[in-house]
């Protein structure tokens, strides 16, 4: 146990709690006050202290291992932290903060022109990533516990860098330390597709965009496309309209109906006839409005909302900072950017800046959308802007798999590699059997499928005729002797 001189009137508390399931199993991390003395404290102005640490060894130690208890506990310095102020006292890296995650709360007592950033002046428990614990092991040995100058609060700079690497926390509950969103398309993010990706490791999905004004009404056939699985939890209904009474009432009543996992509005969607009547991102040209719906929608449900955003409506009115930012104070719970405005529609570049400066600035879950085609765009997003997540729209038509690829990479592994035609046929066929089940055995089913088909199909050799036949068909069986008889022709030409 290291414990250090007894401080007066201190101003900034952080404690340290191990998350752990089982006590009595898993013993206790309990890092107490981690304090920086007062102006009239010369020696330790500059210092945290440790004030209590305690570690019980007992579930690092492996089952067998020859070594002592002691051997495993933290190594520190045994004695008075602050003997010497001359000098600065290391202390071992804290492994057992490496490896798994911890809770961390800050406190604030008084206002301090350093903590203007919203992380530190607010008391908030969030989970930490191993690279806090990196952090926490850099600041241990870091010159800046020794370092004496005349600026205060220097020790809490690398704490700062520390805590926005922090993953920020959804409304709801998501298996992933970066989860990966499938995003609202319309005519793919119907139910069959949802459970596809879902299977291959997306941690969120997304309905197609449904009409507030069609809800309100009741109309049947939207209630029909609102339909999921358990099995596609969490899920989020994303609503669009220009009325906020209208946004209301079409809010409670999917909460009632559908109980999906929370409530998404659309201010991204660039279609004309969405924003022909404000809808989607003609929404952004009136910023009160945008805040209107969010309060309406948040006053009609329980459930968590969200928002989905594009950068702006053109150029001349591209701010998505301040658009994000009235969001939140509206009460979204989590924003998605497409750092596009409406007018690029879906041209030129995503401007990844963009996310990155509004997850700088946020203190609400920032998801990434936009230019990611391919799994390694995943790892890049991730790494260029620190979102909390990653929505995939386009990079996943015929290519559920982008999102156990990507997880590969966010993960630090090797991705697999992509499938052969007679798997990617197999995955193309399984979609279609899930549209059947789930949307009728019909014409109209095998006629609306065959986008899916030419997706698929993408990059095979021959693709292109495969595709001319594909998009001929009238029923599901056609398409699977289609895909049986190339795979036919395939193997006589590898024999041969």
């Amino acid at each position: 146990m290291l414990r250090g001189g007894e401080l007066r009137e201190p101003v900034r508390h952080i404690r340290l709690l191990r998350e752990l399931g089982d006590l009595a199993e898993d013993g206790e991390i309990l890092i107490g006050d981690l304090e920086r003395g007062g102006d009239d404290q010369e020696e330790v102005v500059h210092r945290p202290v440790v004030d209590r640490l305690e570690v019980d060894p007992l579930e690092l130690a492996a089952e067998g291992d020859a070594q002592t208890v002691h051997d495993e506990r933290a190594a520190v310095r045994n004695g008075n932290a602050l003997a010497d102020a001359g000098r600065a006292q290391r202390l071992a890296p804290p492994q057992h903060l490496v490896e798994r995650r911890v809770g961390l709360v800050v406190e604030l007592e008084e206002a301090d022109e350093l903590l203007q950033d919203f992380v530190l002046r607010r008391t908030r428990e969030l989970e930490v990533d191993g690279v806090f614990g990196k952090e926490l092991a850099q600041l241990h040995g870091s010159p800046l516990l020794a370092y004496r100058a005349p600026q205060r609060n220097d020790w809490l700079l690398p704490m700062q860098r520390a805590i926005t690497l922090l993953r920020m926390q959804f409304p709801y509950r998501v298996a992933s330390d970066v989860p990966l969103f499938l995003a609202p398309m319309a005519g793919v993010s119907e139910s069959p597709f949802r459970l596809l990706c879902r299977r291959f490791g997306a941690d969120v999905v997304v309905s197609e965009f449904i009409s507030a004004v069609g809800v309100s009404r009741g109309i049947a056939s939207l209630f029909a496309d609102m339909r999921f699985e358990d099995a596609e939890r969490p899920i989020g209904i994303q609503l669009y309209g220009a009325d906020a009474t209208v946004m209301a009432r079409a809010a409670e009543m999917v909460t009632e109906v559908c109980k999906p996992d929370f409530i998404d509005i659309n201010f991204g969607c660039p279609v004309k006839k969405v924003v022909k009547n404000n809808g989607g991102s003609g929404c952004l040209k009136d910023l009160g409005q945008v805040q209107a719906i969010i309060r309406a929608v948040r006053g009609g449900t329980h459930l968590p909302v969200t928002v989905k955003i594009r950068s702006g409506w053109d150029d001349a009115q591209r701010d998505p900072l301040t658009i994000a930012l009235r969001c939140r104070e509206a009460g979204a719970q989590a924003i998605t950017l497409h750092a596009r405005t409406r007018t690029q529609m879906f041209s030129g570049t995503a401007d990844w800046d963009e996310i990155a400066a509004l997850v700088e600035r946020l203190d609400i879950p920032v998801v990434g959308n936009g230019d990611i085609r391919t799994p390694e765009d995943i790892l890049a997003m991730r790494r260029h802007t620190g979102c909390a997540g990653i929505m995939i729209a386009r990079g996943s038509f015929g290519n559920p798999w982008i999102f156990a690829q990507g997880r590969d990479l966010l993960a630090g592994r090797p991705r697999r590699r992509d499938p052969d035609p007679a798997k990617r046929f197999a995955v193309a066929l399984e979609h279609a059997r899930l549209a059947l089940r789930l949307q009728g055995d019909s014409r109209r089913t095998a006629l609306e499928f065959r986008k899916h088909f030419g997706w698929y199909t993408k990059g095979v050799p021959g693709a292109a005729e495969l595709r001319e036949r594909l998009f001929q068909i009238d029923s599901m069986q056609q398409a699977e002797a289609i895909f049986a008889a190339y795979l036919e022709e395939a193997a006589v030409e590898v024999a041969a």
